[in-house]
Formats: structure tokens, C-alpha cells, sequence
């Protein structure tokens, strides 16, 4: 499955969201992500007729089964790197952007790889 890293932010945004608030509207995206209504609402639109949100008639977003596992495996990808990238002494705002731009790009056995080192290195 091919998924754009647009996309895949989005979905992520929509977990972060829904974990801190318990639900989540497309404007609640569109002050998370400083982007346009439009934008927003163009985006929510793809993702729906894809299959990885759903929008009920109250406005409320939740992720499928589908969104929701790209979303957590983003998710944590970015947790994880923004980790590493803090324990090298990056600071943790420039470590979570930077990260941010690590998690798309990286294949999921180099992924694999950092994750184990890591939590190698933690024990040390």
C-alpha cells in the first residue's frame, strides 16, 4: 500500500488529537497543523473516500482500522526517532521536527535496526 507522507501526517495528527482531547473535527486539524479550512476539508475528503477515516454527521472524525494502524505506526516511529535524536543531544523540539521528516522516509528495516540499537543502549 502506497500512502502519500501528507496523508500519513494527517492520520497521525487525527490519533495525537483524538488521544489528548477524545475527539476530533476538522478544525481541531486545522489549528493543529496552522494549515487552511479548505485544505483541511479537501484532505478529510481524500481520506474518507479512501477508507482511513470516517466523518459522522456531528463532524467528528475517527480513524479506520486501516487509518488507525498507519497512524500508529507513524506514531511511534516518531516517538522512537525523536528519542534517539534527543539522546544524541539534539534538543527535543528540533529532535521531534527533525523527526518528523525521518519517519516517512525511513524503510522498516533500517527502522528496525534504530529501534534495537536503542533499546540496547537504554540498558546501558
Amino acid at each position: 500500500m502506497v500512502i502519500h507522507e501528507s496523508a500519513e501526517d494527517y492520520l497521525e495528527t487525527i490519533l495525537v488529537l483524538h488521544e489528548r482531547n477524545g475527539q476530533v473535527r476538522s478544525i481541531d486539524i486545522v489549528n493543529e497543523m496552522n494549515f487552511s479550512k479548505p485544505s483541511i476539508s479537501i484532505a478529510m475528503k481524500k481520506l474518507r473516500e479512501n477508507g482511513y477515516i470516517r466523518m459522522d454527521v456531528n463532524g467528528l472524525i475517527t480513524l479506520t482500522d486501516t487509518g488507525r494502524n498507519i497512524a500508529e505506526r507513524i506514531y511511534s516511529r516518531h516517538k522512537l526517532l525523536t528519542k534517539v535524536l534527543v539522546a544524541i543531544g539534539i534538543d527535543e523540539k528540533k529532535a521531534s521536527s527533525e523527526a518528523c521528516k525521518i519517519e516517512h522516509d525511513i524503510d522498516d528495516e533500517t527502522y528496525e535496526k534504530i529501534s534495537a540499537f536503542y533499546e540496547s543502549y537504554k540498558k546501558n
